[in-house]
């Protein structure tokens, strides 16, 4: 008969027990022996549970373990914003995930036929990165911080996905012995602190926090979690400030509360993360990842650019270049396009016009027509760019870099 344990806890020490003894006596069973293998059993469970909370208590975890099998697995968050901006990103990327129940938290994306999509709690995706359940993920770089600790197997491939944009921040009360207290420094020097009376921070990120406070130089101060909205523990008395998300900022000012100056911890967006082991040991996991992340290159970069035509008459495609460059917002990307355009009269083929092609961002794209049309430009076209493949990625010259690989 064999004794069948996790895997993270066979390898568990086992004080009481020499590799030599025998966990089941081989010799006929009795009352005895039944009850004296069931204590062995306990004492060996028991002991391989401890050393596990040891190991946790001491800010570790377990190393993680790559687990046999074919598939890549993709974690996005299960509900919320982060939940449909990730697969808007993904469909805007030419990558649609496919799900043929709303209520299965498994789906496929025919476009990568080896990679599965797991939906989870933001959270639960970065601690099933570091057990090797998933291979890749897209969360917010601010629960990549609080959940994952700086673990060396967390790898960040793209850091801004241009979504879910907030920083998390000190707030206190606008109000009373705090109105006049504009930053953390003020904050931190504030006669009430004592280590019998310490600032009382209300916050969901117990690591982030007190590490913060530590890097800082605050000593007294203590962390408490709060039941619902945080922004009502300085008014109920049950904290000083609070520790949290802001985006807008609307919510703190409706409920009282300011930021202050060098209050800012981290700022967060949508990040894409993996796993070191995967990307080094899963088979496929790299191409998987430099593809997701080309497409996702080639989108973000063209995500509010417009392609400019336009005609001008010009003696050389050199007279119309120096025209055309002559203007700020006529540079474009690396430079204007200028061909020629073949027109036909009286039955002969002359240059009499020049296509003027450039990029240009969304916020300079009407000045840009008003420059244009200053030089002599006429016939305006005007259409979104989808994608923008550079030679290279940059991000994955990084990304292999990072993995101490050639490229």
């Amino acid at each position: 008969m064999s004794l069948l344990l996790p895997a993270n806890l066979q390898q568990c020490p086992s004080p009481s027990l020499s590799p030599s003894t025998p966990l089941f006596s081989p010799s006929p069973p009795t009352a005895f022996s039944f009850l004296d293998s069931r204590l062995r059993c306990l004492r060996l469970v028991t002991s391989c549970v401890a050393s596990v909370q040891s190991t946790v208590a001491n800010g570790s975890a377990p190393a993680p373990v790559v687990v046999e099998r074919e598939q890549i697995r993709l974690g996005l968050p299960s509900k919320g914003r982060m939940a449909a901006d990730s697969i808007d990103l993904l469909k805007d990327c030419q990558l649609f995930v496919k799900q043929v129940n709303p209520r299965q938290y498994v789906a496929q994306i025919p476009q990568l036929p080896n990679t599965e999509v797991w939906f989870q709690r933001p959270k639960d995706i970065v601690r099933k990165l570091l057990s090797g359940d998933l291979d890749l993920g897209i969360v917010g770089l601010d629960t990549l911080s609080e959940y994952g600790q700086e673990n060396e197997d967390l790898i960040i491939v793209h850091e801004a996905l241009n979504f879910g944009d907030c920083h998390l921040s000190i707030a206190i009360p606008n109000y009373g012995i705090y109105e006049n207290i504009n930053s953390l420094k003020e904050l931190a020097e504030m006669p009430q602190w004592s280590e019998e009376r310490p600032l009382r921070v209300a916050t969901g990120f117990t690591y982030l926090g007190p590490k913060f406070m530590e890097e800082n130089g605050i000593k007294h101060v203590t962390f408490s979690t709060a039941d619902g909205a945080l922004e009502a523990a300085p008014a109920m008395g049950i904290a000083d400030c609070i520790l949290d998300l802001v985006s807008s900022g609307t919510t703190l000012k409706e409920n009282n509360l300011k930021e202050i100056e060098g209050g800012v911890v981290l700022e967060s967006q949508a990040a894409l993360v993996a796993s070191r082991r995967a990307l080094t040991e899963r088979k496929g996991a790299l191409n998987t990842v430099h593809e997701i992340l080309e497409r996702l290159e080639a989108h973000l970069k063209a995500d509010g650019q417009f392609t400019v035509v336009a005609n001008m008459r010009g003696n050389s495609a050199q007279e119309v270049a120096e025209r055309v460059l002559s203007q700020p917002s006529l540079s474009g990307l690396q430079g204007p396009t200028i061909s020629p355009v073949y027109c036909k009269q009286d039955g002969k083929v002359s240059i009499d016009y020049y296509a003027i092609v450039i990029c240009v961002p969304k916020k300079a794209l009407y000045e840009s027509v008003k420059q244009l049309r200053a030089v002599g430009g006429s016939g305006v076209l005007i259409s979104p760019l989808t994608y923008i493949f550079d030679e290279d990625t940059p991000r994955w010259g990084q990304l292999l870099r990072n993995l101490k690989l050639k490229m």
